[in-house]
């Protein structure tokens, strides 16, 4: 499952937090989707950049750092630091999700400072056009000047708090919206079961002995053979009476089924994960957190803590 950032944050909130972020740190902020696409305002844009960005011409040169630094970013999962084509320091903070890339901090316009060692900063677009503007122009200069100036020791450990902050942020907004979008899936039925056992109406009565086993034994794991025995009619044409049934086979149905149960049991008891899993009829709690996964794209433990309470 892909989530775009704009799906899993509250952009207005957000938008509060980015504009304190940048007021604190003093670094021009927006955040991108994985796209390129601006999903907030800038916060603390400088005059200087928000001239050079106004511009067609320039602004496509600050649109091509911006896609490579975020590249970059990607690419070692990290903080990416350069100079951009004005020599400004720029940052891109990749946010990514189950090592999926979702989007990116893009903050900077910053000069740098040094107390220590200058360090081999990447110049990632050379341009002769954004070069002579500059010295053609005395307003440009003016305000190139009014640039604020940052320690680089500074820089790092801003970037630093940035990554694990914003990636923190959207790890718990994504899950979140995980249980969300998968608290309602139903099981595949015409009527779908609860996790109280009731049975669900068949059009094919035959497969009623299986079912009701099935529902009577939640602690068992029924294999297709056992439940067609139960019928008393072939493993194969058992098979094809369920899959007919139900939209979709015997162990796609009963396996998202065992999940509906562990979901009700996560959400109205506080029953361990481990013990769960050996009620349900999983004989490795691993092998049951991995089932659970891929069906609902979190664990047990993380579909306890956000999935809404029952009535809510």
């Amino acid at each position: 499952m892909h989530f775009n950032l704009d799906q899993i944050l509250n952009l207005k909130k957000w938008q509060d937090l980015q504009d304190s972020l940048a007021d604190v740190t003093q670094l021009a902020i927006i955040t991108i989707d994985y796209r390129g696409k601006p999903i907030s305002a800038h916060s603390k844009c400088t005059p200087f950049c928000q001239k050079i960005r106004d511009n067609a011409d320039l602004s496509k040169m600050c649109q091509k750092c911006d896609s490579r630094a975020g590249l970059e970013a990607v690419r070692y999962n990290r903080p990416y630091i350069y100079l951009c084509h004005y020599n400004i320091i720029d940052i891109a903070i990749p946010i990514t999700n189950d090592d999926k890339y979702i989007g990116a901090i893009m903050a900077g316009q910053i000069k740098p400072s040094f107390s220590g060692a200058i360090p081999d900063l990447e110049q990632i677009l050379y341009s002769p056009v954004s070069l002579q503007a500059l010295q053609e122009s005395q307003e440009l200069k003016h305000l190139y000047k009014e640039i604020p100036t940052l320690d680089y020791g500074l820089i790092l450990r801003i970037s630093d708090m940035l990554f694990k902050l914003c990636n923190y942020i959207v790890d718990e907004a994504t899950d979140k919206n995980l249980v969300v979008s998968t608290s309602t899936s139903p099981v595949p039925s015409r009527q779908s079961p609860s996790p109280d056992t009731s049975l669900p109406v068949l059009k094919d009565t035959k497969l009623l002995p299986a079912l009701e086993y099935i529902f009577s034994n939640t602690h068992l794991m029924v294999s297709l053979e056992k439940a067609s025995q139960l019928c008393h009619i072939s493993p194969g044409y058992f098979s094809r009476s369920f899959s007919k049934e139900f939209g979709v086979s015997y162990t796609v149905y009963t396996t998202k089924l065992k999940i509906e149960w562990a979901k009700e049991l996560l959400t109205r008891t506080d029953i361990p994960v481990t013990q769960i899993s050996e009620q349900l009829g999983f004989s490795d709690p691993g092998y049951f957190t991995k089932i659970f996964k891929k069906q609902e794209y979190l664990t047990p433990t993380l579909y306890r803590k956000y999935a809404p309470s029952p009535g809510a």
